[in-house]
């Protein structure tokens, strides 16, 4: 039986979850914008640039996995 706390935790948490795809899609969309070759950083390889559009990616999925847990109650 669910309480009127756990119903306002799944909301709360809904929200999150929400808010986290859209950021994903931003992240998605401009990506060559935000992890593309930076004209004011010549010494920047283009692994560093693929490790941190990795990183940021992985960081975006596990958040994205968590608040999608909580909010439809998988935890």
């Amino acid at each position: 039986m669910t309480t009127d706390a756990t119903h306002f935790i799944q909301f709360i948490f809904a929200l999150l979850f929400i808010g986290t795809l859209a950021a994903g899609a931003y992240l998605l969309i401009n990506s060559e914008r935000l992890f593309g070759a930076d004209p004011d950083a010549p010494s920047e390889t283009s692994s560093g640039r693929a490790y941190g559009k990795m990183q940021a990616f992985v960081v975006w999925a596990h958040v994205a996995a968590l608040t999608g847990a909580f909010a439809f109650l998988l935890h």
